[in-house]
């Protein structure tokens, strides 16, 4: 139904403080629409109701001659729009990528001269469920130009721009340039309801990019696994999780030192730092080993073996999966990444070693060492290219400790000299990014050690992770006259899925730039913000489900979801954050922000169940599904932080 509105005089009821410098037309043409409200005139409200009236015309009209802002409709010569958004039914992507395309569309009608604007939306607890914020930082761009004239008008033609949308129940302004947004209650239960049934893939986020090599955990060969690699391992593989969920192919990459000064046993390593012959006899045999002669390979296989079936056994324990492609795998390309950066005039002689001089850093990095033979730098340049040129990775990720900033730095730098990736000012595809890490302390604050000063091996510490598990559940059990209903089995899996969580929970829930003190018994703990204490969480969700002897496979087809309660309300928002949470923790390789979220669901939940009575209440269809989407998205939490959830208290 196309309805053309007539104003006689349309200037006329405008409030005089409204300073216009644009032509006004008399008539607007609008599309009938289900979510169009009519309100009873007033001429302080004019503004808005024309303001509307344009919003609707610019979001259904294909004509590039009209444009619509806030309070005005431009003259014919303006510059084409592009059409509004379709987010009606949308389901894919998370809540704030779909409501940025509504406040993309509302800021490109709003300021069509300003086209490089992006949306900056997020989640808001205070005066809305989400927030547009654009309009303080846009103030200063427009101010002064006649465009308008002042500032309240354009924050509200922020708001009356968006979109017609199934998402928005409503918008307000607040403050110096907030515009507030309210989800639609129905909008929000549709879509927990179509997650149950759907599945929770379909709230992957959508990521820039497509395909991203993660390199992580990269122990050396002849040394075992220690507690330093725990962090590489368990922050590289959460990432990895992370990225999958979101619909991108993620190369895991094991990087193993497995080309350099091997130290099979403390003795040698002590006479390494002790016998400068020693020292050199061994730095040549590498050199050797790099030019492929025999018998240093033959006897370099046979320890890489040995060495693989350690750390193979590690991340079986730790469900973790790995590619391996070690120093070695890229040594047949240095020599052509070298003659590159070389004839590029990068590469230098300096005292021996040929180097690469790098703006800003007192040392140069040295790629060719004095002996010949090559280094971290060498390797790291032509695995890169190796990355970007064959595997056809758009992000690189290096997950290390902190102490190895400075090598990436100089790194990253010699591949933008070589052109190999953009300046990283221009936001742009191929990226890297070093994923640095903290120390793992005791309770001393030193450095994690054992009794001796050796550092801790990571099966040793896998074992007594789960064995500490296994008594407290086995106590937890005897205490409440359950233990007979255990199987042994169950007790070993539910042991080992509690030991290996808290361990694996303890460490990702800290910001990964921080030291954290390593305290089995503040992991282990059931109570605060621990893998034990959301693990028994989910358990308890899962016996409210049993207990109330409902199919729930059935519910999700002839049931619905309300959100009539306030605690309901919130714990139907926090469920559909859920993307966007993955989203952040994704684009900033922050895995704590997860973490974060997952406590919080926690939080809520129990404040929920508090307040809202499930079994035996008028509402217990709706509410048994929310309690089923808690328990879904929480597994889907652990899933991407490597935890296996438990079902059974």
């Amino acid at each position: 139904m196309v309805v053309v509105v007539a104003f006689p005089s349309p200037l006329s009821l405008l409030p005089s403080s409204y300073s216009l410098s644009f032509p006004f037309p008399a008539a607007f043409v609008l599309l009938g629409r289900r979510r169009l409200r009519c309100r009873p005139f007033d001429s302080a409200a004019a503004s808005g109701h024309l303001g509307a009236i344009s919003r609707r015309l610019v979001s259904i009209t294909k004509n590039p001659s009209l444009r619509a802002m806030g309070d005005e409709v431009a003259s014919t010569s303006a510059p084409p729009l592009e059409e509004a958004p379709n987010t009606e039914g949308d389901k894919t992507g998370s809540v704030k990528q779909l409501l940025s395309k509504l406040v993309k569309s509302s800021l490109r009608a709003t300021f069509p001269d300003l086209l490089d604007i992006e949306p900056l939306v997020a989640a808001s607890v205070k005066f809305g469920d989400y927030q547009c914020n654009n309009a303080m930082s846009l103030w200063s761009r427009i101010k002064g130009s006649g465009t308008i004239s002042r500032t309240p008008i354009y924050r509200q033609a922020v708001a009356r721009n968006l979109p017609p949308s199934d998402i928005i129940e409503s918008t307000s302004v607040a403050g110096p340039g907030f515009v507030n947004i309210i989800l639609s209650n129905r909008w929000v239960s549709e879509r927990i309801h179509d997650m149950l049934i759907n599945g929770i893939k379909n709230w992957a986020p959508a990521l820039p990019v497509k395909r991203a090599v993660i390199d992580f955990s990269s122990p050396n060969i002849a040394k075992e696994m220690h507690v330093g690699h725990l962090r590489s391992t368990i922050i590289g593989d959460t990432l990895a999780r992370m990225f999958e969920f979101s619909n991108v192919e993620v190369l895991r990459r094991n990087h193993v030192g497995d080309w350099g000064t091997q130290e099979f046993y403390k003795a040698s390593k002590k006479r390494f730092d002790d016998d400068p012959a020693f020292m050199e006899r061994a730095q040549q045999a590498v050199v050797k080993l790099q030019g492929g002669e025999a018998k240093y390979r033959d006897a370099w296989k046979k320890i890489c073996e040995i060495s693989r079936n350690e750390f193979d056994q590690v991340y079986q324990r730790l469900n973790v999966v790995l590619e391996e492609k070690g120093e070695s795998f890229y040594n047949p390309y240095i020599p052509s990444v070298l003659e590159e950066l070389t004839s590029k005039g990068l590469v230098k002689e300096s005292d021996g070693a040929r180097v690469i001089f790098i703006e800003g850093q007192t040392i140069p990095l040295i790629v060719v060492k004095r002996d010949g033979g090559y280094n971290y730098a060498s390797t790291d340049l032509a695995a890169l290219w190796y990355r970007l040129n064959v595997e056809k990775a758009e992000w690189i990720i290096y997950v290390t400790d902190v102490g190895q900033q400075q090598h990436f730095d100089m790194f990253f730098s010699a591949a933008r000299m070589a052109g190999w990736l953009p300046d990283p000012g221009e936001k742009m595809f191929p990226k890297t990014s070093h994923v640095g890490f903290g120390l793992v302390l005791g309770s001393d604050g030193k450095r994690f050690r054992t009794r001796s000063s050796e550092v801790v091996r990571l099966g040793e510490l896998l074992d007594e992770a789960k064995a500490r598990s296994k008594a407290e559940l086995v106590q937890r059990l005897n205490e409440n006259g359950k233990i007979g209903e255990w199987t042994d089995e169950e007790l070993e899996k539910t042991s080992e899925a509690v030991g290996y969580g808290a361990v694996k929970y303890a460490d990702l829930k800290n910001n990964r730039l921080t030291n954290y003190t390593f305290s089995f018994d503040q992991m282990l703990n059931d109570k605060g913000n621990t893998a034990v204490y959301l693990l028994y969480a989910h358990a308890r969700i899962c016996s409210i489900i049993r207990k109330s002897n409902k199919d729930i496979e059935e519910l999700k087809t002839i049931g619905s979801i309300s959100l009539n309660h306030p605690d309901e309300r919130v714990l139907g928002l926090h469920l559909i954050r859920f993307a966007e949470i993955v989203e952040e923790a994704c684009t900033n390789l922050l895995p704590n922000v997860l973490c974060e979220y997952l406590y919080n669901l926690s939080e809520i939940f129990t404040r929920f169940y508090t307040s809202c009575q499930v079994v035996g209440s008028p509402e217990e269809t709706s509410r048994l599904l929310l309690c089923q989407a808690t328990a879904v998205v929480m597994r889907k939490c652990f899933h991407l932080l490597g935890i296996t959830p438990v079902y059974k208290l």
